[in-house]
């Protein structure tokens, strides 16, 4: 017997993605005119990866390097062309406003379509649904991500519909019910979901692996699992594509298959260049119970501050039960605890720090992966309600059950709001002596004649450069050189800039102690200007024409 699909995109779902839309735009529009969009660091350098792969003295795809993943600057790039789209970050918020979007949509079809299987949605399935879906899309933290030019909300989407689209498959493989065409048509959507997540953030390799085990799985239970054999071939290869194709660019390119792990700019190296002598390394470093800790933490301050973290600490760890009591087809909802083994082993083995503001060091560091976690949160709360409705036997009850969930995340995003999301403060406290230099020296490199050529080192003060709206094509900078000359290029344009500034650039902007710093001759140059600010290397402005002057 065929099975019989309920509506996917009805006007219920519609509903939900105007109102996810519309809470994307009012808070873009909140935090654009706070001037808040690029607090991050990262966001910056995000939109910045991105403009230099089409205004560049070397424009091109070299220019996307080789630790972030590619497709989030892909993505930001038609959105960059314009400067000002570029010089406020509005270019970068627009892929992240779309993908909160489809995630809030994600959240709300899965608990639907799992819970109703292959028949049209009961009441209380529609109320648990679209609880789920105002959890995921309440959140500040989620709210505030999505406004920014970060990787988290593109992942958290692709994420989302790979368990959605896995779990699809679930219910057309599995029972007396089973169809080969739909089952097929489930697992290809979730291995392209699976091969874009591949692309937006390393979670997504791991997320891969857990996947095609659980395909596996369900596939040994299916009662058509030999024509299913194709379509699970189908899904290993566009799992396996993306971090194969990484791989052979890393190894083409950079000499190193993994380059973005153990490299100069990869989060090891970068551990290791700040790390203090004799100080012992960051909270959780090859202790994976520390490390679980760290981020369950982290997680529990993305949901709540106060007194309300650890009832959503009960609420994670109550999922997987949860799945077993509702439905037992429900199990590969356990896809949605997969960033818990990954960051406590990235944590614990990687070289991936989180500080919190509680604990020691008692500072804000990678907060913001714990949102990872807000999805199972989101899921497991509409579960336990979904349990409790179905145990009520009364009217009073029932409410009971719907109101006590519906307070309960109203008092737990209150206290944040009234806090401030977590993510906004990491971004506003660790931004501030980076964006007063940036300020200082951008006002200073406006002043320079707009036909100059300068040369700099974009690594950590892109920003400047962003904010004084001086295009790429006139900048010398580490992406003008070809990174398969090793272990030097004498003959790239970054190079000869270093080693003979005056016959390549007008002006060289350096910061002590940074690569151009080091490398060029300063005896030979005029300064100009020195900025200082508290917590900042000084920037000094160089002149290259001294003999001429």
């Amino acid at each position: 017997m065929k099975i019989q699909p309920i509506e996917r995109w009805d006007r219920e779902t519609t509903l939900v993605s105007q109102i996810a839309a519309g809470i994307s735009l009012l808070a873009f529009l909140v935090y654009f005119r706070r001037s808040d969009l690029l607090l991050y660091g990262d966001a910056v350098a995000h939109i910045n990866i991105a403009r230099r792969v089409v205004d560049s003295q070397t424009p091109g795809l070299l220019q996307l390097g080789t630790v972030w993943l590619p497709l989030p600057h892909l993505l930001m790039i038609p959105f960059l062309l314009s400067s000002v789209s570029w010089q406020t970050g509005i270019g970068g918020s627009i892929p992240s406003m779309c993908a909160y979007v489809f995630a809030v949509v994600g959240i709300f079809r899965l608990v639907r379509g799992s819970l109703s299987v292959h028949s049209e949605p009961s009441g209380t399935v529609r109320i648990v649904a679209w609880l789920s879906a105002a959890i995921f899309a309440g959140n500040p933290n989620l709210i505030y991500l999505g406004t920014t030019a970060m990787t988290e909300l593109l992942y958290l989407a692709l994420f989302v519909w790979v368990v959605v689209h896995c779990c699809e498959f679930v219910q057309a493989a599995v029972g007396p019910q089973a169809d080969n065409d739909m089952a097929a048509k489930s697992l290809l959507k979730c291995g392209l979901c699976l091969a874009a997540s591949c692309l937006t953030r390393y979670d997504g390799w791991f997320l891969a692996g857990a996947t095609c085990l659980v395909a596996v799985i369900v596939v040994l239970q299916s009662p058509i699992r030999q024509s299913l054999g194709r379509s699970v071939a189908q899904l290993f290869l566009l799992a396996a594509v993306a971090p194969v194709l990484w791989l052979g660019y890393n190894a083409a390119i950079y000499r190193n298959a993994l380059e973005f792990a153990n490299g100069p700019y990869s989060a090891r190296a970068i551990e290791q260049r700040s790390a203090t002598p004799g100080m012992p390394g960051h909270p959780g470093a090859h202790d994976p119970p520390a490390a679980f800790s760290y981020f369950l933490k982290s997680a529990e301050l993305n949901l709540a501050e106060g007194q309300l973290e650890r009832p959503w600490v009960l609420v994670l760890l109550a999922g997987v039960p949860l799945l077993l009591i509702v439905n037992r087809h429900l199990w590969p909802f356990v896809l949605l605890m997969v960033p818990i083994p990954f960051y406590m082993f990235s944590i614990a083995y990687g070289g991936v720090p989180i500080f919190l503001p509680e604990w020691w060091p008692f500072s804000y560091y990678n907060l913001r992966y714990g949102v990872q976690l807000i999805p199972m949160a989101a899921v497991s709360l509409a579960l336990a309600t979904y349990l409790l409705l179905n145990l009520a036997r009364n009217t009073s009850a029932k409410v009971a059950g719907i109101v006590i969930p519906i307070l309960f995340v109203a008092a737990s995003y209150t206290s944040v709001w009234r806090a401030q999301p977590v993510t906004y403060r990491e971004a506003a406290v660790n931004s501030r002596s980076r964006i007063a230099l940036e300020t200082e020296l951008a006002s200073t490199l406006v002043r320079l004649p707009h036909d100059s050529t300068l040369l700099m080192y974009l690594g950590d003060h892109v920003g400047a450069l962003e904010r004084a709206g001086i295009p790429f094509r006139r900048v010398i900078n580490e992406g003008n050189h070809r990174p398969w000359r090793k272990p030097s290029d004498p003959a790239g344009l970054w190079e000869r800039a270093l080693a003979d500034p005056q016959r390549y650039a007008d002006y060289v902007i350096a910061m002590d102690n940074d690569p151009v710093a080091t490398a060029v001759n300063r005896r030979d140059l005029a300064s100009m200007v020195r900025i200082r600010t508290t917590g900042q290397p000084a920037a000094t402005v160089y002149w290259t024409h001294r003999v001429a002057r």
